[in-house]
């Protein structure tokens, strides 16, 4: 299973000479040297090849951005770069797809496979493809540098507005930032970018970018490589700004992946069977906030069929008073938790946990403290949709694989561990735990 589920960030905005894919490209290499193990990938839909520029390594594949939006796996379009950054190669002509529905690009990259984060680099247009990027990002940063800037701006949150959350999405950056230049009463350009974003709405990015000749010089020379900021512009106050701004990036991926809202991991779902879907929980039962698919452990209720998403940090403290709880990392199976209700007998219920391998023998088998079973039973009754004094004999299978719950839910996913969920079903009957 994927610890790096795909995050998106757009850098969008109708203004060009906003600095955006400088902000675009080095954050990129922020990001990979402030996280070297998180996959980092960058693409442009602009035709400048300024990605290109900074990451390609000697000539590389043909295949450009334009594979996105075709019936091609994303894994042949993305090649390693520079600074341990991958990208995907820029496209001199691209051309909207015959069908271009909106959420075209947010399918694709749902079924990409691609993991980490994935920084787009839009046009300085609101056409097809920067609408596209809107639609799949997690979080879009919209670079100003002037009133002019910040009232364009508007289009970008209108646009991101038609999808779910879209003001919380949507954060100014305030770039080129002379801070020698004073405006009336001697408020400085970011104060003043500031205040007339706020005014309108939007949500201020914690790090402002400041101009800089020696920045701007990165990008000129008389070949076509450019150079980041992290290498060659450390001393200006630029590095700090850039690193201030990715971390803000990486803070806001964290609480996404803890909130278990990522858009291109929510697509997923869309490919379960219109049947299975019915049965799908959207929120985790143990702490009832969203769960998309995108990380942490699918269940399946025996009885009711009901199946849905834990949260990783969820499915912890579900398992925190058990010895299985800390012996499942790496293994692959399926973990039973079963539950003898009060309904069936009018006892006082009990639960077990019964860990099985691939093949169906049982590895270990633990019963549930009286205090861990206390926490757990609000769990029981969210997915079994009925009270404590109802439950009757319940059995919740865990599958430990290897894939997302997104990709465990489609069609393909379930028919890995069907037969595997029947046969520990039939174990756990045997038993007659």
């Amino acid at each position: 299973m994927t610890d790096s589920p795909l995050y998106v960030v757009a850098v969008a905005s109708e203004k060009g000479g906003v600095g955006k894919t400088t902000i675009a490209t080095n954050l990129a290499v922020y990001l990979k040297a402030l996280a070297e193990e998180l996959p980092v990938t960058i693409a442009s839909f602009d035709n400048h090849f300024s990605v290109d520029n900074m990451f390609a390594i000697g000539g590389g594949s043909a295949a450009t951005v334009a594979g996105l939006f075709q019936d091609r796996p994303a894994a042949g379009l993305v090649r390693l770069g520079e600074y341990g950054v991958q990208f995907i190669g820029s496209e001199r002509r691209l051309e909207p797809p015959a069908d271009p529905t909106p959420d075209l690009l947010r399918r694709r990259l749902a079924a990409s496979g691609l993991s980490g984060v994935l920084i787009l680099d839009t046009r300085p247009i609101l056409d097809f493809f920067t609408r596209a990027a809107l639609g799949a990002a997690d979080l879009v940063l919209v670079p100003v540098k002037d009133r002019a800037s910040v009232v364009n701006a508007a289009s970008i949150l209108a646009a991101a507005e038609g999808e779910e959350q879209g003001q919380e999405r949507v954060w100014l950056v305030p770039s080129l930032i002379d801070g020698r230049l004073r405006l009336g009463n001697g408020v400085g350009m970011r104060e003043y970018l500031a205040f007339i974003g706020q005014e309108r709405g939007f949500r201020l990015a914690p790090a402002a970018i400041s101009k800089s000749p020696k920045v701007e010089s990165l990008a000129s020379g008389f070949d076509s490589r450019i150079h980041p900021v992290l290498t060659r512009a450390r001393g200006t106050a630029v590095h700090r700004q850039m690193r201030e701004l990715a971390s803000f990036v990486l803070e806001r991926r964290r609480q996404a992946m803890t909130e278990g809202g990522l858009r291109c991991a929510a697509v997923l779902q869309a490919d379960v069977p219109p049947g299975r879907r019915r049965r799908l929980l959207r929120k985790c039962p143990v702490c009832d906030r969203p769960a998309d698919g995108s990380s942490g452990r699918l269940f399946q209720d025996r009885r009711s069929r009901r199946r849905g998403v834990v949260h990783a940090p969820c499915f912890g403290r579900l398992l925190a008073r058990t010895d299985i709880g800390s012996m499942i990392d790496g293994f692959s199976g399926i973990l039973a938790l079963v539950l003898s209700g009060s309904g069936l007998t009018g006892a006082e219920p009990q639960a077990w946990l019964c860990l099985y391998d691939g093949e169906c023998r049982l590895e270990l088998e633990e019963r549930v403290s009286e205090r861990g079973l206390q926490e757990m039973l609000p769990f029981f009754e969210r997915v079994c949709d009925q009270p404590v004094e109802s439950l009757l004999r319940e059995v919740i299978l865990f599958p430990l694989l290897d894939e997302s719950p997104g990709q465990l839910l489609t069609a393909s996913g379930v028919g890995g561990w069907r037969q595997l969920a029947l046969r520990v079903l039939r174990e756990v009957a045997a038993r007659n735990l």
